[in-house]
Order: structure tokens, then C-alpha cells, then sequence
């Protein structure tokens, strides 16, 4: 990206809306309730010829530095500083306020570039509002439609104009193709005895999921050692899932902090949806999946219904025992906690698990090695020879139950697919087979094959009869 420009202004005035319009997405959440916005949302903008970081930020609400709205200016404050230019959002159809006029003599005081944008320019009355953002003293406004794409090619001559063609179009530099596709699945290998290496050079995404007020954006601030996103006592502070990337001993990781999960029924306002379905979108979207507990109440239900949410998407799972400073006895909570995830939650039995303290810092390079050696196994891929021989080894010391007096018989098996791990195993009447037998197998691939943790798929096949499509003999 070329340079940095960061949006500002009162809320409900459509940063939001202008930030959506110029990554080509819906990355943050828009609605009618002013103040939907809370930290800070980098994008990657697209505006005709310009490309830039585009970052969204929360509404100037005057209020002092303790309340949860003044927490929410300072992060808006540190987006401008970091910036090279500055979007000042105004809304022409409501007119100027003294938050309009607070703000503006702000950014003038500051004398960094600013590009005054008059937005809702398309509302029947709104030329009295484009007016009136004149005596703002910065400049001539840019009237625009964030909602409908109006007046964005003046925009992009508003921007140049203000940074200077030189820093708004810099010279192309030829960097060598790094571009990796984190999505590719290998396919099948032709070669039975195939175990490709884990390639750690990999950007890692990784999403910390919880119930509200588990501490999932004090932990990442601690991984990023600054208050990068807005924490504080109040639980539901964090809406919009936020990504941040810093790097780990030489790995790129890219963190998510999502809002947090209550359960279902208690979900019942429109945002709080949106919220909900934001951060499920960061769970398909990552690799890794950190669920943090609070280690003062563990094992909530809702806790247990995250990790089988998580488990039923195929995503690695890590469990992360926050405020692990506020216990007390901590050895013979260690203990409890090993039983209860051991005999709560089978479905990724061996999931590793991690106390930790994301206000002191305590058990996090711990969490990272968990959170690689997991992705490890959830890349892993077994070589077909193995795999064969293993299933035969497991028939003779468990052989498949017998059917309508026909017993079953498992042909072969290879590995179809990793992240997660799939297998496919070819059989007779595999619509027979019972499910505790592929329980059986599952178990089996997890203890010898060293893949605790992680969702493991097998799917049963039909083996082919040769002589199916032959016409019978008369």
C-alpha cells in the first residue's frame, strides 16, 4: 500500500458506509444506531487509480478519558497520528454540530493533510449542510454518496490533490511473487508413500473466540505489547472483528478479535446479530481457533457449545484459560480443568489446552507453540502405504461387526484431504457400517498417528464391482 488514510467524524455519519464503498466489501458493520464503530478497522482501499490502507474508526463522543467513550477517541487519536491523510466525514443532510466543529479545529491544530468530505449529498435539502461545512475553515467539501458511489471520482482528486501526485502515485517497485494462497487443499498425491513437510514460513490466521468479558482484546494487546484495540470492564465492548498482524520468531501471524458469544436465546438485538455473524465469518475464514475461558468460571455451556462449533467446522482448536492470575490455588485447578476437558469435550479429544494471563503475560509463548503445533496436525498428511497398513492392523485387533450375518469387510483407505484431516476408506456396504466402529477408527488415527485435537473426517465409500454394467448371459 502506497500511504495511509484514516476516516473521522461524529457518529452515524456514514464512516462506515465510505469505508465498505472503498475496500469493494462489507467488512464493518453498518446500522442505524450511532456509534456502531469502536476500534480501529484497517482495509485495503481501492479508490479508481489509488490504492491505500484505509482505516475506519469510532465517533468523536466528548466524554472523559475513563468512560468507555473517551477510550474509544483516544484509539480514533492514535489512527490519525499514524495516518498520512485524513478523511473528515460530515454529514450535509443533518447539517454541522459542535462535535463537527470540536473535531475540525482538532485537525487543524494537527496540520496534517485533510480532505473535507460532505456525505449524504444526494438527500433532498442537503445543499444548506454542504454549505455550512465551508466555516470549518478546511477547505472545500467533496460531496459525496457513500450509500450510492456518488462523487467518488472527486474524491480521488481531492485525496491527490491534498498528499501531492508524487506520494499519492509513488514508483513501482519489482518485488518478487509472495502472494500464497492459504486456502489450496493439496490433492490426492500419486504417490502412496507422499508426506509433504509443514511449511512454517506460512502466514498463520488465527481467531480468539469467547464469551464477552473473557479478555480476548486484552490478550491480543498483550501479543502486540500496545493497547491496539479497546478493552476495558465493561463486557460486549468489542463488535466489528478486527484483524492485526506482528510477527512470532519470524512467522507472520494475522489475529482476529471477534465479539463475544452469548448463547442464542439471549441474542436478541439486531447489532448483537451482526456481531455474532461477524465473528463467525473470522472462524471460517481462519486456520486457528483460540477459545478463551474464564479460568474463574470455566466450562460454561456456552463454552462447550464454541469449541463444538468450532470442531463441526473442521477449524484447529486451542483452549486458552484466561485471568489465570486471579486464581488462587492454581495446581488443583490445573487438575479439574484436565479432567473436565478430557470428559467434556470428546469430540477433539486431546485438545491442547493453556493457562494463561493476557494482563501479565503469563503462558503466551506457550499458546503460540500450541497454536503451531496444532496447525501442524491439522496439516498433516499420511502417506497411503501407512495408512493401508494400519487399517489392517486395526481389523485383526477389532474386526468389523457382522450385518444380517455378512460381515463387513474395509478395503483400502487413503487420505483424501487435509486442514482438516479427511480420509476415505473403501468398503462393502459402507451405509451399514455403525457409527461406533467409526468412532473406533477415529480414536485409533489420533493415538497413532499423533493428531490429538484436531476434527478428523472419514467417509465411507462403496468399493466397484467390475461386473455391475455387464449384461447378463442368456
Amino acid at each position: 500500500m502506497n500511504f495511509t488514510v484514516a476516516i473521522v467524524g461524529r457518529p452515524n455519519v456514514g464512516k462506515s458506509t465510505l469505508f465498505n464503498r472503498l475496500v469493494g466489501k462489507k467488512l464493518a458493520l453498518v446500522d442505524d444506531t450511532p456509534g456502531v464503530t469502536r476500534d480501529r478497522r484497517p482495509g485495503d482501499a481501492k479508490l479508481v487509480d489509488l490504492r491505500f490502507t484505509i482505516v475506519d474508526t469510532a465517533g468523536l463522543e466528548q466524554s472523559g478519558p475513563e468512560t468507555l467513550q473517551g477510550r474509544m477517541w483516544l484509539q480514533t487519536e492514535a489512527a490519525i497520528d499514524e495516518a498520512d491523510l485524513t478523511l473528515f466525514v460530515v454529514d450535509a443532510k443533518y447539517g454541522l454540530t459542535p462535535a463537527d466543529e470540536t473535531l475540525g479545529e482538532m485537525l487543524r491544530r494537527r496540520g496534517k493533510p485533510v480532505v473535507l468530505v460532505a456525505n449524504k449529498s444526494e438527500a433532498k435539502g442537503s445543499d444548506g449542510g454542504y454549505y455550512d461545512a465551508f466555516t470549518l475553515g478546511l477547505g472545500e467539501p467533496v460531496a459525496i454518496s457513500a450509500e450510492h458511489g456518488q462523487g467518488m471520482i472527486d474524491l480521488r482528486d481531492a485525496i491527490v490533490a491534498a498528499l501531492g501526485e508524487d506520494r499519492a502515485f509513488p514508483p513501482e517497485i519489482d518485488e518478487a511473487e509472495t502472494d500464497i494462497d492459504l486456502r489450496h487443499e493439496p490433492g490426492e498425491e500419486e504417490d502412496e508413500h507422499f508426506e509433504p513437510e509443514y511449511d512454517d514460513t506460512k502466514p498463520l490466521r488465527v481467531a480468539i473466540i469467547g464469551r464477552p468479558n473473557a479478555g480476548k482484546s486484552t490478550l491480543i494487546n498483550r501479543f502486540l505489547g500496545e493497547d491496539r484495540l479497546l478493552t476495558g470492564p465493561e463486557a460486549g465492548i468489542t463488535r466489528d472483528s478486527i484483524s492485526v498482524e506482528w510477527d512470532w520468531r519470524g512467522r507472520t501471524i494475522k489475529m482476529f478479535d471477534t465479539a463475544g458469544m452469548r448463547k442464542k436465546a439471549r441474542v436478541q438485538e439486531k447489532l448483537e446479530k451482526l456481531s455474532v455473524a461477524d465473528s463467525l465469518r473470522s472462524i471460517r475464514f481462519a486456520e486457528s481457533v483460540v477459545i478463551v475461558f474464564d479460568a474463574t468460571i470455566p466450562f460454561e455451556k456456552q463454552d462447550l457449545q464454541l469449541v463444538d462449533l468450532v470442531a463441526r467446522e473442521g477449524r484447529a482448536a486451542i483452549l486458552a484459560f484466561n485471568k489465570w492470575d486471579l486464581v488462587e490455588d492454581a495446581q488443583a485447578l490445573l487438575a479439574d480443568l484436565r479432567e473436565k476437558t478430557e470428559r467434556l469435550l470428546p469430540q477433539v479429544r486431546g485438545i491442547r489446552a493453556v493457562p494463561i494471563s493476557g494482563q501479565t503475560g503469563y503462558g503466551l509463548d506457550k499458546l503460540m507453540q500450541s497454536i503451531i503445533d496444532t496447525d501442524k496436525t491439522w496439516n498433516r498428511r499420511i502417506s497411503t502405504a501407512k495408512l493401508n497398513k494400519w487399517l489392517e492392523s486395526q481389523q485383526i485387533q477389532h474386526p468389523p461387526p457382522a450385518v444380517s450375518g455378512r460381515r463387513l469387510k474395509l478395503k483400502y483407505m487413503t487420505q483424501v484431504k487435509a486442514r482438516p484431516p479427511g480420509f476415505m476408506i473403501s468398503c462393502t456396504r459402507p451405509e451399514s457400517v455403525p457409527e461406533s466402529y467409526i468412532r473406533y477408527l477415529t480414536n485409533g488415527l489420533r493415538n497413532d498417528f499423533q493428531m490429538p485435537g484436531v476434527p478428523i473426517r472419514i467417509h465411507l465409500r462403496a468399493s466397484e464391482n467390475p461386473f455391475e454394467n455387464r449384461k447378463k448371459r442368456k
